[in-house]
This record gives structure tokens, sequence and C-alpha cells, in this order.
């Protein structure tokens, strides 16, 4: 089931590939609709679709109601208390939107996921719990592997979809050294092309050199022979 209405920013060209990008916690779909818009200048046959979360009670903030792909109960790095139930539906819910991109005739190879902090973090775990659904790529800016505990009791099944996992090093809220262990469980799992990217200094946040690597490495699971301007 489908949540509101996303942003979408339709392809400027003929429609030829797609981008399903996940805010962050409190966010909306708004609030990272510019950073789509300035990519749609680099790929002009793209699609982007930018949805927003459900508002629901965020354990970490006293129970507040605030939009969220799922419940966060601790800023703690564990694997002991997650919204595994939360996740599954915002899973569900990704992949509903996978769908929709498919029904266009968009092939898996040119549909890419991702979003930022909490919204990257259920783009990963969509894809652990799915890999089985190969897609062009999934792009995590400032996010984590959330219920690695679930995800190594899963049958063995290499993640064959290319990652791009962006983080600042003075990220305090999703700390840098969640990043570089959901980057070694990645490539513990094997399969996809990891790209792994560190920017000095950036707290938690994004960066023009950041997005610049992301349009590189979209150009790159694209197999575009020329490169976008930058």
């Amino acid at each position: 089931m489908l949540a509101s209405t996303p942003i979408i920013i339709e392809a400027a060209v003929q429609h030829t590939a797609s981008f399903i990008f996940l805010h962050g916690l409190g966010d909306s779909g708004h609030g990272w609709a510019p950073v789509m818009r300035q990519l749609s200048k680099k790929f002009r046959f793209m699609k982007f679709i930018c949805p927003h979360a459900p508002q629901i009670p965020v354990t970490l903030n006293s129970g507040m109601k605030m939009p969220a792909w799922y419940d966060i109960y601790t800023l703690s790095d564990t694997d002991e208390n997650e919204d595994e139930t939360g996740l599954q539906k915002s899973a569900n819910a990704l992949l509903d939107y996978v769908k929709v991109e498919q029904a266009a005739g968009i092939p898996n190879e040119r549909i890419f996921i991702g979003g930022f902090s909490q919204g990257a973090a259920t783009s990963l775990f969509t894809a652990l719990v799915h890999p089985d659904i190969k897609l062009g790529g999934i792009i995590a800016l400032s996010g984590y592997i959330p219920c690695r505990k679930l995800i190594k009791s899963l049958p063995p099944h290499p993640l064959t979809t290319p990652v791009f996992a962006g983080h600042g090093t003075a990220d305090f809220v999703v700390q840098y050294s969640w990043h570089r262990k959901s980057v070694e469980f990645l490539r513990q799992l094997g399969g996809a092309r990891i790209t792994a990217k560190s920017y000095e200094g950036m707290q938690h946040s994004s960066c023009e050199e950041e997005i610049a690597d992301v349009v590189e490495f979209i150009n790159g699971c694209l197999a575009i022979p020329e490169k976008t301007e930058l």
C-alpha cells in the first residue's frame, strides 16, 4: 500500500530510468527534492520519486509522532532492539514504488533506490531481505544496515545490486563507525560492487563532493559512455 502522494520529478526526455529516494527521520519528500532536481539535470531520462514517510510515534523522541520509516529505540549500535516490523512494512512500501516503475516499462537494472540516514537504512534493508530483486543500484547516504542479526539468519544469497555508501567522518547521529561496519558487512556477503566514500569533517548531512560521486556512481551503473557534466 503506497503512502501519501510522493514528490515526483518527471524525466525531461523519454523516461528510461527511475530513482526512488527516501528521506531521513522527521523530514519529508520535499527535503531532498532540490537535490533530486539537481540530479535530474544530469540524468534527463530519469524520473525521480521522493516518497513521504508515515507519521508514527518515535521512541527515541519520547514517543512523539513524526515522519519515520520505522521506530528508533536507541542510537547505540545494537542488533538486539530494532523495529523489524516497521522496517518490513517500509520495505514493502518501497517495493510497491519499484513495482510501479516496472509496470511503466522500466527494467530492474535501470531502477535505483536509496535514501539519507533512516531512508538509506530502509533501502539497504529492503535490498538485503529481497536479494533476488537485482536493481540498477542502491545509494545510501549517511546510513547503516539495520537488523543485521535477522539478515544473517536468512538463507545465504549474495547481494548483486551495486551499492554506493557515502558518510561524513564527523557524523555523530549515525556514527561513522556504523558506516565502516555496514560496508564490511556488505563485503562479507559478497557479490555486489561496493563503492564506499568518506567525507572528512562532514557531519550528518551531504556535500557537493558526495553528490558528484553519486553522479559518477549512477553513470557507472548505467554504463553511460559519455560522463554527464557537473
